[in-house]
């Protein structure tokens, strides 16, 4: 399997970074990862967890919502 050049770049988050960036408490994010209820990549080395900041933005692309414009 084949990695795109951008996740590669992309940097490594600790669960406590990444939940500062989704601007959600750490114990959110790790409860979505522990019981599958958001559906966000994560690296898994040995006991430690990380998640790339591009697997993040597509699940913040993912959640946006485009109001349907009536003419």
């Amino acid at each position: 399997m084949r990695c795109k050049a951008k996740e590669i770049d992309s940097p490594l988050m600790t669960t406590q970074e990444a939940a500062a960036y989704l601007k959600v408490d750490f114990r959110t994010i790790a409860n979505w990862r522990a019981n599958k209820k958001q559906d966000i990549p994560f690296v898994k080395m040995g006991s430690k967890v990380r998640y790339r900041k591009s697997d993040l933005d597509a699940f913040i692309e993912s959640k946006l919502v485009r109001p349907e414009i009536e003419p």
